[in-house]
């Protein structure tokens, strides 16, 4: 729990006495076997060929949408990329006479609306209308179709503004699968749990992929061949992954900044969730790295503005680091320093390079850098000052210190493949996708650690905000927040319907960052309060699925 500030030097700091690290450095133990990833990566490859013959013999669209579906969620329709595309693509062209030849049910139906639109095919979503009373109501003839309605209730997070039949459907599902829980079979009780307590669409891919591994184990319809390759390929990232913990573990471990500046948050293993929730595939290693490490130091200056710096210290901090060279560090205190140094050696390890290219991107995230410094400083000022800005003054501010600026910067040293001087251009444009995903980060962020920050002294969060502009209690503004993020959310789902301005895999890592805040931050603050992961953790990086 936060405490009120101690005395040093005669000042008073907001000491928050973070919970110490659930990990330490235990990862950094870890040794990576060469032999072993290239055997799993050859078997991969040979069930992979075997795989794409049963996607390919699939005829009829029930069968190939099944079959597409089930790729998706064992976490490895990501070797299937051109295949999976080319078919949807001829499905969605003969979509029309498939919907008027044939009599879909309402779990086919569901299904194939957001298998297409996990892809940015629009289907249309008045083929719902058809489950309707002639009163406007939902029949209550699928009120106990269980598969159905799960069906039904995870396309519904797929919608776009203006969609209400997916709004109505939404309540109309929801309401009776948590009826339903206590009539289904143990497996089936499970999986709708979790789709309620949190559905597909808004759910860390790797995660989600080792969940349904286990359904599918357990499915009597399964098929051994597709359940094996999503095992090999789950347990080949698990190593690939744990070398990157390793290597992680040991550079935070070598900066020693836990025991340099004891009120931060030692978080290194939980801070490369929002990497692997960002993208999981092999190729993105680089990205990984890159945005552990400067979400790790996010986290380091955050706390200093947050729970340490006086205002004199911030203001002389923010100051210096806009010149962002060795010859500023002076101008700081002395435990400011090991900071900005830490910063500095960050940069140099890509800025330095001869790659012209390369400089450039790390010089792109070093100015979201000093903009985020400047950010926090604003709302440091704002709590000296007893001010409580206007909701859009907040807003404006709030999608600064989202971090969701200085991260995908991060992201982008490792993402040359998809983010090029076109993707920078369209950056500068300030697109939908890239607003709604600051948002969802900033306002989700609020609701769970507002209390947490009041007590030791923060300046008013969105929650505050909000009430104060609308003279509204905490409850209807929370609701009004969430609701921010209920739209937020739809913007996302339309940015990512075909034709797009950039590549998919450049709008999905928007969608993904979002999808890392709703893990971490739907129903706690699970990231200063890490224990709550612990076991997420544990299945994704250290418990092998026996073969």
């Amino acid at each position: 729990m936060a405490t009120l500030a101690r005395k040093e030097e005669d000042v008073f700091r907001p000491l928050a006495n973070f919970p110490p690290s659930v990990w330490g450095y235990s990862f950094a133990k870890f040794s990576f076997l060469d032999p072993e990833y290239e055997l799993q990566t050859k078997e991969v490859e040979l069930l992979k060929q075997e795989v794409n013959i049963l996607m390919q013999s699939a005829e009829k669209l029930t069968d190939k949408i099944e079959f597409i579906n089930l790729l998706y969620r064992l976490g490895v329709s990501y070797h299937f990329e051109n295949e999976i595309e080319e078919q949807l693509n001829h499905i969605f062209n003969m979509l029309p006479d498939l919907l008027a030849e044939n009599d879909y049910d309402l779990h086919t139906l569901a299904l194939l609306f957001q298998v297409l639109r996990q892809y940015g095919y629009k289907m249309p979503c008045d083929v719902f209308e058809k489950f309707k009373d002639s009163d406007g109501a939902f029949k209550k003839t699928i009120c106990s179709d269980v598969k159905g309605l799960l069906s039904l209730y995870e396309a519904t997070f797929l919608s776009v503004h203006g969609e209400d039949i997916l709004d109505e459907a939404l309540v109309f599902t929801r309401q009776n699968l948590e009826t339903l829980v206590a009539q289904s079979s143990p497996p089936l009780a499970e999986r709708i749990r979790n789709a309620l307590v949190r559905p597909f669409h808004q759910g860390i891919e790797r995660l989600e992929a080792r969940q349904y591994i286990s359904f599918y184990e357990g499915d009597e319809s399964r098929n051994e061949t597709l359940l094996k390759f999503a095992k090999l390929d789950f347990n080949r990232l698990q190593l690939l992954y744990k070398q990157e913990l390793a290597i992680l573990s040991s550079w935070w471990k070598d900066l020693n900044l836990v025991e340099k500046l004891p009120y931060i948050r030692d978080r290194i293993v939980e801070v490369y969730l929002w990497a692997i929730g960002a993208h999981f595939e092999p190729e993105y290693a680089l990205a990984r790295l890159m945005i552990t490490k400067y979400t790790k130091m996010v986290s380091v200056v955050d706390d200093t503005y947050d729970a340490y710096g006086t205002i004199d210290e911030l203001q002389r901090f923010t100051d210096s680091f806009q010149r962002c060279n060795a010859d500023a560090i002076d101008e700081v205190p002395e435990y400011m320093k090991v900071i900005y140094k830490s910063l500095l050696k960050l940069f140099d390890e890509t800025e330095s390079t001869d790659d012209e290219e390369m400089s450039y991107r790390t010089s792109y995230a070093k100015e979201r850098f000093k903009e985020l410094t400047r950010g926090y400083l604003l709302e440091a000022k704002w709590f000296n000052n007893g001010y409580v800005p206007s909701m859009r003054d907040y807003i404006e501010n709030g999608l600064i210190t989202s971090t969701y600026s200085v991260l995908p910067s991060a992201s982008f040293i490792g993402m040359e493949k998809v983010v090029g001087t076109k993707e920078y251009h369209w950056l500068e444009t300030n697109p939908k996708i890239v607003v709604a995903s600051k948002l969802i980060c900033r306002l989700m962020d609020d609701v769970t650690t507002r209390e947490d920050e009041q007590r030791r002294g923060h300046c008013a969060s969105s929650v505050e905000c909000y009430m104060k502009e609308h003279g509204v209690s905490e409850k209807e503004a929370i609701g009004e927040i969430q609701k921010m993020c209920e739209n937020a959310w739809k913007d996302m789902n339309e940015a990512c319907m075909k034709p797009t301005a950039v590549p998919r895999a450049l709008l999905k890592y928007y969608v993904n960052l979002a999808r890392v805040i709703d893990f971490v931050y739907k129903y706690m603050d699970s990231y200063t309060y890490a224990s709550s992961l612990k076991q997420d953790i544990s299945s994704l990086f250290l418990g092998q699925l026996p073969m």
